[in-house]
């Protein structure tokens, strides 16, 4: 029970993942379907394959990296402050998933177009194309906060790197696979904040 921080973590984490997964297998069955099949196995597109499994090293290396400093105290004492914040910031992320999977039942976990997918351009896909990976920023932020570390937070630049090459990879796609999204691009022109970017 010494590393009470990590316990807080999957307590918190773990929480929202199940009160989500309950959710929506009561309320869209065919989202949580979809969204079972994940990781680089699962992708179709030979490009997202070897970017998802770049991401996958990265946000393994985040865990690793975060616990491997609380337990050898690189980082120093986290202040309990710090480690309430990462999980408020955690729970922020489950809490913009939320929203994007009630507004979006073509959210599967792999990049890919189904034949009755269609654009989706109101709620939050109103402000921004992307959501979802919006939603996880805060989420990946948060881990390493909540896990006690602050050299954690220098994996993130590589899970943010690997996000955004995800993104683009998947629009550059949806252009191509999806009809409606060339001019759902031009009508939302942010990614993933209003203004920046």
């Amino acid at each position: 029970m010494s590393y009470w921080q990590g316990w807080l973590f999957l307590a918190n984490f773990c929480g929202w993942c199940a009160a989500l997964t309950a959710y929506f297998v009561k309320r869209d069955p065919a989202l949580v379907r979809q969204r079972l099949s994940v990781g680089p196995g699962a992708e179709r597109e030979p490009s997202q394959k070897r970017i998802q499994l770049l991401n996958s090293i990265a946000i393994i290396a985040l865990f690793v990296v975060s616990a491997l400093d609380c337990r050898f105290g690189w980082s120093g004492t986290i202040p309990v402050a710090v480690v309430l914040l990462g999980n408020v910031l955690i729970a922020l992320g489950f809490v913009g998933c939320f929203f994007v999977f009630r507004q979006n039942s073509f959210a599967a976990a792999t990049v890919h177009v189904t034949q009755e997918q269609r654009v989706i351009s109101t709620g939050l896909y109103g402000m921004v194309r992307h959501p979802m990976y919006a939603s996880v920023l805060p989420m990946f932020l948060g881990v390493p906060l909540a896990l006690g570390s602050y050299w954690g937070m220098l994996v993130v630049l590589p899970v943010l790197g690997g996000l955004v090459a995800r993104l683009l990879d998947e629009e550059n796609h949806l252009v191509k696979q999806l009809p409606g999204y060339a001019d759902y691009r031009e009508k939302v022109r942010w990614r993933l904040f209003p203004r920046p970017w």
